[in-house]
């Protein structure tokens, strides 16, 4: 909420920008507010008189450009063909020019020629694009027009056409441009990718069949007798459909474009997963300009494959381009206000927020009112998201909060080192010896932070560890280090280092004591449950008494009842149990809440974004999913801010007690 009337003046005066913004003249018959560079051209005795038509087809069509200077069809016909002006001439020149202008406009051929329904009423009408297909299609042209294969992922938000418009561009590549292009469209359902192409076919029912070069109506027919795959003759293309339930239909096709659709809802099961189902798809479309791959789809929650491929597409890693349209940015979203400057005044922080992402107080005044109908904000955002983190984040059992993930997203980046640390042997004594990290292009050990002696604090490193199984199919082993020397100025703990690989477990407790080693001596944090239970012929559960004959700064923690009974033996590690879980948990919750943690892997910020609440109420990844990064992070994070941060030498040569009774 603000009060300064310099303020408030300002934003109203921006809010009137806004309006004025969004109703900037758009029509494409004339070609007035459409994508790409335009000349402008003058035809006196044409239909559509001024045409603002694309500057690529008066450079590239020779005829079209005679006729843009000329500046009239008899004028044309006069001078060019050497013919006497006649209505016949004058409808041959002007469907020419039609013809050619639909190969490089869109919205010129979309607004011309093809019809949808009307979501406000019940009859057809002209499809022209609202402002967000407006954004789309500027992605999807410039992709075309630099003759790259056009590869685009779409998170959708409600009402505004994502995937009408793909579909709709899809078969403007068809119908205009290219022969023989097949295409697939595959859902969650079949009976959705079939609504998909039924866009299509009340297309194909309005479509002239001149622009076609044909005396007959286009329309689908079945191809081959298959249920699955429409024929258009005129364009000898075929339209596949499928669904996740049975994507066999798309096998050995021999498609040029896919319309991927609601991925995030496809089956997840061993034998059809997203992955696959798409590898396969993908594998039958070639790296070729006009190609395209489409893959849509409205939130389904974190950790999935749409989830962890629309982020791999926003940080650059992937081959496709994300698009996410936020609800303000739908022109119906909206409300009348009487007072814009009490309004302006009565925003409170989100609606600020709001504000400062572009939306007009109109549509923060109608996400007020519609606001009223969830008893959760989180189910409104969930519904109507104003951004990418707000659409993936809304899940009723996900345990940190996503906009604190997001804010944890913000320091991660690309180590300083990869490669190993290793000593003298792998085992033994002599393992501790000549400790060195060496560079590797493939090595298990990230690294962020060297070690640092130019502040000296009672361990100042803490390194935890979580173990996981020997085999490649198994859950990871993690040895996460810590520098605690924040808390001495800002309260922070940073991640500094990490090893993430499967091994033995005798291997991984001496890497672990090679770390801690390297990392001056840390406080060595092993999470003692798999070791404690493991009964095999390697003896693993004496690991831990092994490592603290070699390494003396190892965590240990008191019995219960260790007081009544001193020569009780020492017990090693951190054991994890319902009650310290939900200790460790509720303190990384409180961490990330206050920004008192820094985290610099990307992956670790994903295993928080999938950690949730089980049925049972107990916590852990969501299915598919690991969570074995956060684990060490939780474990790491709680015995670093509980160890007391004297400012002393950083050698410590003693175990350190910790009574878990306490939890």
């Amino acid at each position: 909420m603000t009060n300064d009337k310099d303020t408030i003046q300002l934003m109203l005066a921006e809010n009137d920008r806004r309006h004025n913004s969004i109703a900037a003249l758009y029509n494409p018959a004339t070609g007035e507010g459409c994508y790409g560079s335009r000349n402008t051209v003058t035809l006196t005795d044409a239909p559509i008189t001024t045409q603002h038509v694309p500057q690529l087809m008066l450079q590239e069509c020779r005829w079209a450009s005679l006729l843009a200077q000329d500046g009239s069809i008899d004028t044309f016909i006069t001078r060019r063909l050497h013919k006497k002006p006649s209505l016949r001439l004058r409808s041959d020149i002007w469907s020419l020019w039609v013809k050619e202008r639909i190969r490089y406009d869109f919205e010129f051929w979309a607004a011309m020629f093809v019809k949808i329904k009307d979501k406000m009423g019940q009859d057809d009408i002209p499809f022209i694009l609202n402002r967000p297909q407006r954004r789309y299609i500027a992605m999807l042209e410039t992709q075309r027009l630099a003759m790259k294969p056009i590869r685009i992922i779409m998170l959708k938000a409600r009402q505004w056409g994502g995937s009408t418009i793909t579909q709709i561009y899809m078969a403007w590549i068809q119908l205009v441009h290219c022969r023989n292009w097949n295409s697939i469209i595959c859902a969650h359902l079949k009976d959705a990718a079939a609504n998909i192409r039924g866009m299509y076919t009340k297309l194909l029912n309005n479509y002239p069949a001149w622009l076609l070069n044909s005396n007959e109506t286009p329309h689908m027919q079945p191809f081959e007798r298959t249920a699955n795959t429409s024929y258009i003759a005129q364009r000898s293309c075929k339209i596949t459909i499928c669904s996740s339930e049975s994507p066999e239909a798309v096998r050995g096709n021999d498609a040029a474009m896919a319309h991927l659709s609601e991925a995030a809802f496809w089956n997840n099961t061993p034998a059809h997963t997203p992955e696959s189902l798409i590898r396969s798809i993908y594998g039958s479309i070639a790296l070729l300009p006009h190609s395209i791959v489409v893959i849509e789809s409205t939130a389904n929650g974190t950790g999935g494959y749409f989830h962890r491929e629309y982020l791999r597409a926003r940080r650059g890693e992937s081959d496709k381009e994300a698009i996410f349209v936020p609800w303000y940015e739908i022109d119906m979203y909206a409300s009348h206000i009487d007072n814009p400057k009490d309004f302006a005044t009565s925003l409170n922080k989100y609606e600020t927020w709001l504000w400062e992402k572009g939306a007009t107080l109109e549509a923060i005044a109608w996400y007020r009112a519609k606001r009223r109908e969830y008893a959760r904000h989180a189910d409104m955002m969930a519904e109507y998201p104003s951004d990418e983190n707000e659409a993936f984040a809304h899940s009723a059992d996900r345990i940190f909060d996503a906009s604190a993930v997001q804010r944890l997203r913000k320091n991660c980046s690309e180590p300083i080192a990869i490669g190993d640390i290793a000593g003298r042997k792998l085992t033994g004594r002599d393992a501790l010896c000549d400790i060195h990290f060496s560079h590797e292009i493939n090595g298990m050990m990230k690294i962020w932070q060297m070690p640092r002696i130019d502040r000296k604090m009672r361990n100042r490193y803490i390194v935890a560890v979580d173990v996981g199984g020997r085999s490649h199919r198994a859950d990871y082993s993690v040895i996460a280090v810590f520098d605690r020397i924040g808390l001495l100025t800002n309260d922070t703990i940073e991640l500094v280092a990490q090893w993430r690989g499967h091994t033995d477990h005798d291997l991984l407790a001496w890497k672990a004591a090679q770390v801690a080693t390297f990392y001056n001596n840390a406080l060595l944090v092993i999470e003692s449950n798999t070791l404690e239970t493991a009964d095999d012929d390697t003896r693993t559960h004496y690991i831990l008494d092994t490592i603290a004959d070699n390494y003396r700064n190892l965590y240990a923690r008191q019995a219960i009842g260790n007081e009544i009974a001193p020569s009780q033996p020492t017990r090693w590690g951190f054991h994890m149990n319902r009650s310290t879980k939900s200790a460790l948990i509720n303190t990384m919750i409180n961490a990330l809440r206050n920004n008192y943690y820094i985290e610099h892997d990307e992956m670790a910020c994903h295993e928080f974004d999938v950690f949730e609440r089980k049925p049972n109420g107990s916590f852990g990844a969501q299915e598919g999913e690991h969570d074995d990064i956060l684990i060490t992070r939780c474990i790491g994070y709680y015995i670093a801010t509980h160890e007391p941060t004297n400012i002393v030498s950083y050698h410590h040569h003693n175990s350190i007690p910790i009574n878990e009774a306490s939890f």
